[in-house]
């Protein structure tokens, strides 16, 4: 048997040093320690090249995490075996343990976290019959950097690692090194609607035979989705609604190039968890029958955003300033300030115009305090004016943390009436435009002034709920995947 060593293929758990900053609702995402494994609620997968071949173990992953101060340890325990269906590699065994641990550092005023991160303890062993692979040596080393947005948090990181095996021929006793260097990166992003992880990594494997390479990538994701149920029985008093569908799913894929063994070649990994299906209330209003905004409306009220008590949504009037703003917060399940303790001298709102009485203030003083919304003066908020067009993208863009990915000042934007367009907001419409969750009409006019109608304030909210479901799913996954 040729002897060879075990292909590194993933980072370490980046995601989950951002438990610090994030919104404890929001789904994390992260491969399963170095390895490129893929994991369901029913077993773990991954693939070595031990023999100079891919071999595809699989059993039990336990991973533990404990959190003290600024500094997360996270401990991994595999016990596999390699696959029932190969007669050459089913008696094949791995176990392994390795710890790690990352100290964290919160940089207050800046919004943004920075890790770094070795392991602190190993042991692995690999048996192919009478031929063992033990782990001598591992170093490892890996820094992150987090932005905390209010929508969402972005990261990435990147990382070098190098491990040293032993290998013992059981027939003939002989003993060799195998040495393999790691060299990696990861990006990612973290929102109540769903996260994904993916990372790549080069590795580079020398032998006494030769040297072999290997890229991989490797992504997790979690992800909530609304989708319609019908209900089918013509008598009833509602004839259908919402569904939020929670999925995970892990997938690799391996290029290797071996050789002195199997040559070049290419393999995929894939687990799904069973999704899970939460129903939501059914809304019945009356005014919305064919009116294009229908499905928008209907999704937005059964998720909680709009809160209406009536049986007629009024489409066509303008939306408010105030309903619009603590609509896309909750939409985006912003972490609201906690609210000062009871005292006998009363509150003073923000804004004159606000009361602290309101179920809702606190989204307005957290989203004042994060940066996403400002009054129409310093003293007045008018929460019953319409909302008008270029206010209602600034929130959301803000919310993304993304205004600076405008151009320099003096730019302008393809709009026809870009000089109607205020400077102060012209960054947000110009990266709302980039995002793909706002365009001009017919003529190219972007009408900035224009007020809301709270149809429009839902197919633009809608737009903006499934940018987050899925555009960025498929800029950190699909579009590195398959580029």
């Amino acid at each position: 048997m040729k002897f060879f060593t075990k292909i590194s293929t993933s980072i370490l758990f980046l995601s989950v040093l951002l438990v610090v900053s994030l919104n404890a609702t929001a789904a994390s995402a992260s491969p399963i320690d170095v390895n490129g494994g893929v994991m369901n609620e029913y077993e773990y997968s991954e693939v070595f090249f031990l023999t100079g071949e891919p071999v595809t173990f699989t059993g039990k992953a336990v991973v533990t995490e404990k959190a003290n101060k600024n500094t997360l340890t996270r401990t991994y325990r595999f016990t596999l075996s390699g696959d029932k269906e190969n007669a050459t590699y089913r008696d094949a065994k791995l176990t392994r343990s390795v710890n790690y641990v990352a100290n964290v550092n919160e940089h207050e005023g800046k919004g943004q976290t920075t890790s770094q991160f070795e392991v602190k303890g190993y042991s692995e062993k690999v048996t192919f019959g009478k031929n063992t692979y033990t782990l001598a040596d591992y170093q490892y080393s890996e820094g992150m950097v987090a932005d905390n947005l209010p929508a969402s948090t972005f990261y990435s990181g990147n990382m070098v690692g190098r491990k040293i095996y032993k290998y013992v021929d059981g027939t003939t006793k002989n003993e060799d090194i195998i040495t393999v260097h790691l060299n990696g990166r990861n990006m990612g992003y973290k929102n109540f609607w769903g996260a994904t992880e993916t990372q790549l990594m080069d590795s580079e494997i020398i032998t006494p035979n030769g040297s072999a390479f290997v890229t991989s990538k490797s992504s997790d994701s979690k992800s909530r989705v609304m989708v319609y149920e019908p209900f089918d029985p013509s008598i009833s008093s509602f004839t259908g609604g919402h569904s939020v569908i929670s999925s995970s799913d892990m997938v690799s894929e391996y290029t290797y190039n071996i050789p002195f063994g199997i040559g070049k070649g290419k393999m995929e990994l894939q687990k799904k968890n069973l999704p899970l299906v939460e129903r939501l209330i059914v809304p019945k209003f009356r005014d919305l029958d064919r009116h294009q905004a229908k499905d928008s409306i209907e999704k937005l009220y059964s998720l909680g955003i709009f809160d209406e008590n009536s049986q007629f949504f009024s489409p066509n009037t303008p939306m408010q300033r105030y309903q619009y703003t603590t609509g896309i917060l909750k939409a985006v399940d912003l972490r609201v300030l906690e609210e000062p303790k009871k005292s006998k001298v009363p509150r003073v709102p923000i804004f004159k115009d606000l009361s602290t009485k309101d179920q809702d203030y606190m989204y307005i003083e957290s989203a004042v305090e994060q940066g996403i919304i400002t009054g129409v003066t310093p003293d007045l908020f008018q929460p019953d004016s319409p909302i008008t067009r270029v206010q209602a993208i600034a929130i959301l863009v803000r919310a993304l943390g993304m205004e600076g990915r405008a151009p320099s000042p003096g730019f302008k934007t393809h709009y026809v009436d870009d000089y109607k367009i205020s400077a102060w907001a012209k960054d947000s419409v110009y990266v709302a435009t980039e995002l793909g969750l706002v365009k001009g009409n017919e003529q190219n006019y972007f009408n900035p002034k224009q007020p809301l109608t709270r149809a429009q304030a839902a197919l633009l909210t809608s737009r903006f709920l499934d940018f987050l479901e899925n555009d960025l799913k498929q800029n950190y996954r699909d579009d590195i995947f398959f580029k």
